[in-house]
């Protein structure tokens, strides 16, 4: 829903070497204030919205405070991860897309992190098992 967090996600993206962002909501992700926010990164990586029938194929990691801990986890290089919203979650449609909840770790007191946040924390876990290509 935040464009300018739609743009910083799409700068981690290209800055993590991830293959692209797919958006599959309403927001659009070539919107100007998500461009400006992506810093012309946009560029850098695949950036499109499809709806959750039209993903790549891969094994889906959806990101939910009910998954299993990411930290026991290897995420492979052909992973698609998945975010919901803030307020609401994964909708019911990406969830049953889903193979695999995983979550961030999070303390009970804490509801949420912001979408950049948790997609900057996931891709660097995804980096640290070797998945990203490494900077010379």
């Amino acid at each position: 829903r935040n464009l300018g967090n739609a743009g910083a996600v799409i700068r981690l993206a290209a800055g993590f070497g991830a293959t692209g962002v797919v958006t599959t909501g309403t927001l659009d992700p070539w919107h100007p204030t998500v461009v400006r926010g992506g810093a012309g990164l946009h560029f850098a990586t695949v950036v499109e919205r499809l709806e959750v029938a039209g993903l790549p194929p891969g094994p889906l990691f959806a990101l939910d405070p009910e998954g299993e801990d990411i930290r026991g986890l290897e995420l492979p290089d052909d992973a698609l991860l998945a975010f919901g919203s803030e307020r609401s979650g994964l909708t019911p449609e990406l969830r049953a897309r889903a193979d695999r909840l995983v979550a961030l770790p999070m303390r009970p007191q804490v509801s949420s992190y912001n979408l950049a946040t948790s997609v900057a924390m996931t891709l660097y876990h995804w980096s640290a098992g070797g998945g990203a290509p490494r900077v010379p």
